[in-house]
């Protein structure tokens, strides 16, 4: 009877999910084209201004880890409604800093709570048809990286004219919009789990001691998204220098480029009928490997860095979605806790991978960078290769 009352996904749904995915993960990604201009601003180093980066990614592994199973237990449209109030919140608090120390623990904020694509992706799963499942994730993963990628791109060229404050007034703006919308056009869907919270996270030990795809898919989504997170975040610190010299709205304008591969997520299903997800997603790593050798061998031109930006996310998105495909195969009943297991994974891999090639650039720059970027590519294939079935 449940099955029954479920609501369908209609395209207004599915598109306000899409766009949505984008507008809330931008927050997390605002900070990367601006860490320079926060640097100048507040009259500290590179390396400090580095873990707003960082706290963001950790921030937003929590928020995974403790908000995400939620929506198993509660209506998800409130849960949703009820966070966007801290989104906006914390939003706020970024434009009203008064100091870098203030900066660290609302970046902290911002991740944790711009979670709300993380309850999308398994809701639309969940309201598609069975053969549209992994073309209806992918259009939603497409909406998420494109939303990422363009973050860059706004807030860069935000940055540089009206100052990084702007790009936080403008974005809390953005989401009270958003939050309308949503209150007006989202389904309600009933929780799938019975219980209290105490057993819905112990439910999540248990998924991850049971499902070895799990296991497998979080390990390698982490690794690749650390050497993703690795480029990205330093990619404005190596624009600054030699032989470049540019500001941050070029380094935002960067995104742009990134979106072609991240647009190939919509297509990563339809390829399905010809490659294995297995294949797709070796094939996916490789793209990613290739990528870093552009970075390390014509890094220091616009040409190579452009080919370099286009094959990183275009390996890591296929990877991302093929990823998400096989995890919401495994228990249809708990989709929210599949994703926090694997979305939990996924930015504590970014946040490592910020970490890394943050130090990485203050001691050893470019190379150092490419070598982190390199580590995590190779770990995330060798897990492929050893644990994944053919």
């Amino acid at each position: 009877m449940e099955h029954e009352l479920k609501p369908k996904l209609t395209p207004i749904v599915l598109w306000i999910m899409i766009i949505g995915s984008g507008l809330v993960v931008a927050n997390n990604y605002y900070n990367q084209p601006l860490l320079s201009l926060i640097s100048k601003d507040f009259h500290v180093n590179e390396s400090e201004v580095s873990n707003i980066a960082m706290l963001t990614q950790v921030g937003y592994a929590f928020g995974l880890l403790f908000i995400i199973p939620l929506g198993d237990l509660l209506k998800r449209k409130k849960l949703i409604v009820i966070d966007f109030f801290f989104i906006i919140l914390s939003l706020l608090g970024m434009y009203f800093s008064p100091s870098v120390e203030w900066l660290f623990p609302l970046s902290f904020l911002i991740g944790f709570t711009s979670v709300i694509p993380q309850i999308f992706i398994p809701m639309a799963s969940e309201l598609s048809e069975p053969k549209k499942k992994a073309e209806t994730v992918g259009m939603v993963m497409s909406g998420l990286l494109i939303g990422i990628l363009l973050s860059r791109v706004l807030s860069g060229f935000i940055g540089e004219y009206l100052g990084w404050r702007a790009v936080y007034l403008i974005a809390a703006f953005v989401m009270f919009i958003l939050w309308i919308l949503i209150s007006i056009f989202l389904p309600e869907i009933q929780p799938n789990y019975k219980g209290s919270y105490k057993g819905l996270m112990n439910s999540i030990i248990d998924l991850v001691k049971t499902e070895k795809e799990l296991r497998l898919a979080s390990f390698r989504g982490a690794a690749g998204f650390a050497s993703f997170s690795a480029f990205w975040t330093t990619l404005v610190f190596h624009l600054e220098e030699a032989p470049f010299f540019a500001s941050s709205d070029v380094a935002g304008s960067f995104g742009l480029i990134g979106a072609v591969g991240a647009l190939s997520a919509a297509f990563v299903g339809r390829i399905n009928k010809y490659l294995s997800t297995s294949k797709i997603i070796f094939y996916s790593i490789i793209i990613m490997l290739i990528s870093w050798g552009f970075f390390f061998k014509f890094g220091f031109t616009y040409w190579g860095l452009i080919v370099g930006v286009i094959l990183i996310d275009l390996g890591l998105q296929s990877m991302h979605v093929s990823n998400q495909t096989i995890i919401f195969n495994l228990n249809a009943k708990a989709s929210n806790r599949v994703n926090t297991v694997y979305m939990t994974s996924y930015f504590i891999g970014g946040s490592l991978g910020t970490y890394f090639a943050a130090n990485a650039w203050t001691k050893y720059q470019w190379n150092g960078v490419v070598f982190v970027g390199i580590f995590f590519v190779v770990l995330s294939l060798l897990s492929h290769l050893i644990f994944s079935k053919k």
